[in-house]
Parts: structure tokens; sequence; C-alpha cells
């Protein structure tokens, strides 16, 4: 069974989400309680977001907004901690992206290494057979011609019939019938 990208997509954000969600936790919690944190960490981009935010709202309906007023110091900070937990989700996931493709990046890296090693083991193989291929082409060049292993067969059937003309083994002689072969068996003629 195939599973769509889009949803294997959303899955893996919501999973990354709730896994990164602990740790934005934590950053406002130490936002709302540090002072220094507070100040110089949340209060700048939240500002920032608000002012950009306001200035888009405004040129869509039709406003030239001048000067927008700047949020409260407790609803600054809030955005801030928010923003701050937002951009450490962002950014857990994009490490896992960029561990994801480094991984692949390395898997592929491998495999490419070991069809190398392959290939180079295959061309060490035809190497090797083409120099067997040349050895028994050299033995059958050497090889006399076939016209004299012929002549050779020929001899050679000459050879044979005739050791077996002189070798003949001397004819069989008679075989004894079963009546030579000993006395007569005392309980055939009594009755």
């Amino acid at each position: 069974m195939v599973v769509g990208a889009f949803p294997m997509a959303k899955l893996l954000y919501l999973g990354i989400r709730q896994v990164s969600k602990p740790l934005a936790n934590r950053i406002k919690e130490a936002a709302r309680r540090s002072e220094f944190f507070k100040t110089y960490i949340c209060l700048p981009p939240a500002q920032l977001y608000h002012w950009v935010e306001m200035r888009a709202k405004m040129r869509l309906m039709g406003f030239n907004a001048e000067t927008i007023k700047p949020l409260n110091e407790e609803a600054a900070a809030e955005l801030g901690a928010e923003l701050l937990g937002e951009a450490t989700i962002f950014l857990v996931a994009c490490g896992c992206l960029v561990l994801e493709y480094s991984r692949q990046k390395t898997q592929q890296r491998r495999k490419e290494g070991e069809q190398l090693a392959a290939w180079d083991a295959m061309r060490d193989e035809v190497d090797h057979l083409a120099l067997v291929l040349e050895a028994l082409q050299a033995q059958v060049q050497a090889a006399p011609p076939l016209g004299a292993l012929e002549e050779l067969q020929a001899q050679m059937r000459e050879v044979r019939a005739r050791l077996c003309v002189q070798d003949l083994p001397p004819a069989p002689q008679e075989e004894p019938t079963p009546r030579d072969e000993g006395p007569p068996d005392p309980g055939l003629g009594q009755d």
C-alpha cells in the first residue's frame, strides 16, 4: 500500500511539533521569568512582527498608516515567547530535514562506492578471463593440425588391431557334462 507524500508530510510535521513542544514551552517560561530574556530576546521580534502585521493589514484595507502604536510589554512578551516557541519548532524541523538529507547523501555515496567496487571486480574478472582466453587460443594454435590428428588416430587403430590379433585368447574347451562330474547319485535307481 502506497501512502501519499502529503499525509506523510503532515504526520512528520505533527510528530516534530509534538517532540519540540516541551522545548518551546521551556523557552516560553524562561522568557516570562527572565527580565533579560524578555527585554532583549522576546520583545524586539514581537514588536517587529506586530509592526509588519499592522502595516500589511492597513494597506490591505486601503489606509495609509503613518505610525503604528506598539504593543504593551505584557502582550509583546507573550507574543515574543510564542514566536520564539514557533521558531524553535521550525528550527527543530529544519534540523531534522538537514539530518535526513545528509543521511540520504551518505547512503547514496555508500551505494555508489559499492557499485564502483562491483564494477572494478567485474572488470578484473573480465581481464582475467581475457588472459585465460588468450592462453587457450595459444594452446589451440600450438596443437598439431587436424589432418595430423586424424593420421595419428588411424595409426592407433592399426596398432590396436595388430595387438588384438596377436593376443587372441585360446579357444574355449568343452565343458564337462553333468554325468562326467562324479559318481551317480545312489538314490536315483532305487525305488
